[in-house]
């Protein structure tokens, strides 16, 4: 259907789209939400292919990488989360700086180009342990890329410490990180966070925090997460408010989509299905004009799902990952490490 042939397309609400798609034009929140409200899927995921080979042609990214919790630990509320333990709960846990040091050594041998480092907000470490974690991995493996923390995190630093978001991300930058992963996004619609996540910081926060590092010259990456109790409206809105801040500094990397796991979380409900993921996966691609990555988290979608989605907007399978914790407490069925032979 590379061709445009309007009869080949079932749901006639798309033409008007595609037509857009083809020339290279600008889509609108209208746009969006005409391409999530429609069942052609096929369509959809032809709109997508065509925007992804303009931007990345038949290539496909992945990182040979390690996740690394350094702690369950958190003082957070977030109602979509399976990961938080309080301190002394059965199955907390806090690693030290020596033991992620000897996690990280273990997996260089596998060749690992990167560290992604996200975890709970910990009420007893002090800001000097957060930076330790990264200056201790850069000083070790000074060939690694690092890749810490969320905005989130960068948001508790800057209140336990006093000091301005500026000046923790320049300690950051100073301690050797080198990207900040796009986790803590959620869903920016303000009234839907206080429902899911009311301590988390602002969506207005979030973006700022990400403007500034930009500013500072780190680039990031950005996430949305969906499937819990947003519409696609908040879906749409999220999307284009990072459309909105990438025209402005161009320092996004990747967006990054994270579907919603319900297991063990106090906030309850069903998994995504595998066709709200392709067209999810599929109007960001066409909705992120100005973002040259759109990432499937294979650790959330599955491996055959991920493999699909490279037909409908994805570029990038994000990595190796090796150990993820995160997710699987909220029910991944995935693996935890998928080596390159894969």
């Amino acid at each position: 259907m590379r061709v445009h042939e309007k009869l080949l397309i079932e749901d006639r609400k798309l033409i008007s789209v595609y037509d857009k798609v083809l020339s290279g034009r600008r889509l609108s929140f209208e746009d969006g939400i005409t391409v999530l409200s429609s069942g052609d899927i096929l369509t959809i995921g032809e709109m997508a292919s065509i925007a992804n080979e303009r931007v990345n042609g038949r290539n496909v990214y992945f990182v040979v990488n390690l996740h690394v919790n350094p702690t369950n630990i958190c003082g957070g509320t977030c109602k979509f989360c399976a990961f938080r333990k309080r301190k002394g709960e059965e199955g907390s846990y806090e690693l030290t700086v020596d033991q992620i040091l000897d996690k990280v050594e273990r997996n260089v041998e596998k060749g690992i180009s990167e560290v992604h480092i996200v975890g709970g907000l910990h009420p007893d470490w002090s800001y000097v342990r957060f930076i330790d974690i990264v200056r201790s991995i850069k000083e070790t493996f000074p060939d690694l890329k690092v890749q810490a923390y969320t905005a989130e995190e960068v948001d508790y630093l800057s209140r336990i410490s006093g000091k301005s978001i500026e000046k923790v991300l320049e300690d950051l930058i100073e301690a050797g990180v080198d990207a900040l992963p796009g986790g803590g996004a959620e869903i920016f619609d303000e009234g839907l966070r206080k429902k899911i996540c009311p301590e988390k910081l602002s969506s207005e926060d979030y973006l700022r925090i990400h403007e500034t590092a930009h500013r500072l010259g780190l680039r990031t990456n950005a996430s949305i997460l969906y499937g819990h109790v947003e519409s696609y409206e908040q879906r749409v809105d999220h999307i284009l408010r990072l459309r909105e801040l990438q025209d402005r500094t161009g320092g996004f990397q990747a967006f990054i989509l994270f579907s919603y796991h319900p297991e063990n979380t106090e906030l309850g409900g069903r998994f995504t299905t595998g066709f709200d993921d392709l067209k999810m996966v599929a109007v960001s691609r066409l909705l992120l004009d100005n973002f040259l990555h759109i990432r499937a988290f294979w650790i959330m979608l599955g491996e055959k799902l991920a493999q699909v989605s490279l037909h409908f907007g994805v570029d990038d399978i994000d990595g190796t990952v090796i150990e993820e914790s995160i997710t699987r407490s909220a029910g991944a069925r995935s693996g935890q490490y998928m080596p390159k032979a894969r």
